[in-house]
């Protein structure tokens, strides 16, 4: 009985699933800020070069 009394007070496992949501959800916003930038910076080069060609 008192290992089962133990077990529902350790919340030590709800905090490391909440660190790892937090965790995946700062990687999905990077990775989208990054595709984001990823595409304006190949626009970009894509601009400068038709400019130096002189196109």
């Amino acid at each position: 009985m008192k290992f089962i009394k133990k077990f529902r007070k350790d919340e030590e496992g709800a905090t490391a699933i909440e660190y790892g949501l937090i965790a995946a959800l700062i990687a999905v916003a990077a990775i989208t800020a990054m595709s984001s930038l990823g595409d304006q910076l190949s626009t970009t080069f894509n601009d400068v070069t038709t400019a130096m060609s002189g196109s």
